[in-house]
């Protein structure tokens, strides 16, 4: 396996690096590694993962995530049927942590941006109007070189210091306890999960799966993924159901059993626990935007 900390290397003798990057399923592998990223989806949708954190992405997202905060954003498109032309792109940025000298992060005048790397470590979406004038400096930032593209950049991150249209993506407390050697086993439960949740699956799969016992699989995923497998299948399922309700717009009862739900009662009893709407609601909050 490659290193999982070395995904996209900054040559030394440049302080950034920014790219369109255009792929069958974006990150065909969960991983992390040093530099920040900043990441925007210009087409494609799928499920993203970040952290502890479980949420469909499409169009126009953007995230702002700080060194060694694991991710993964698998796009819903099977590749193998797929013409390149079909491929989702995005944009992404790559800068090291020490972008900007330790003397300097410390002046009062980067206090607010200080602020903001602080909290990347829990993963950054960034949503609003701030999200609309961030998505016209990247696409600038990517026709920049030298200086102009090390000042946009800086101008980047001063408005999203500045913004209040952020939303923390990792539970409060999160940190990375993964080491490189956990990817590979997560990998598998994840790709293993999403070409399956639609089924009924357990524990014990998995734990065959990983070579793991049941309780060791268990005590294992929570202590990786901060939450229960159950309840991290129910998320998969609930995130699938909001995609299938607004881009397939499916009715609730099609997006309920599609989902794997077996209960349209018990669907939209975690439906409202996770995104704190009912599915109508959810449904009618989305076509007001």
């Amino acid at each position: 396996m490659k290193s999982a900390l070395q995904k996209s290397p900054i040559p030394s003798s440049k302080i950034f690096v920014v790219k369109e990057l255009k792929e069958p399923l974006f990150d065909p592998k969960w991983h992390f590694h040093p530099e920040y990223q900043i990441f925007m989806v210009l087409e494609g949708y799928g499920t993203r993962f970040i952290g502890d954190n479980v949420k469909p992405f499409k169009k126009g997202d953007i995230s702002f995530l700080g060194p060694n905060v694991p991710h993964l954003w698998r796009s819903d498109s099977d590749a193998t049927k797929m013409d390149e032309k079909q491929w989702p792109v995005g944009i992404v940025v790559y800068f090291h942590e020490n972008f900007i000298s330790e003397n300097l992060f410390h002046k009062v005048e980067l206090i607010k941006i200080r602020q903001l790397l602080k909290n990347s470590l829990r993963g950054i979406e960034v949503t609003g109007k701030t999200a609309k004038k961030v998505a016209e400096m990247l696409q600038d930032l990517k026709n920049l070189d030298g200086f102009d593209g090390v000042l946009e950049l800086l101008k980047i991150l001063n408005c999203l210091s500045k913004s209040k249209d952020l939303k923390l993506i990792a539970s409060t407390g999160y940190t990375n306890s993964l080491k490189e050697a956990d990817t590979e086993r997560m990998n598998k439960v994840y790709t293993y999960v999403m070409k399956n949740f639609r089924n009924k699956i357990n524990s014990a799969e998995l734990a065959n799966l990983t070579n793991m016992t049941t309780t060791s699989f268990s005590r294992y995923f929570k202590i990786h993924a901060n939450k229960t497998f159950s309840d991290f299948i129910i998320e998969i399922r609930i995130g699938n159901a909001c995609k299938l309700l607004i881009e397939k717009k499916m009715n609730i009862a099609q997006a309920c059993y599609d989902s794997g739900f077996q209960s349209l009662s018990n669907f939209n009893k975690q439906f409202k626990s996770i995104t704190k709407r009912t599915p109508l609601e959810y449904k009618k909050a989305y076509k007001m935007k």
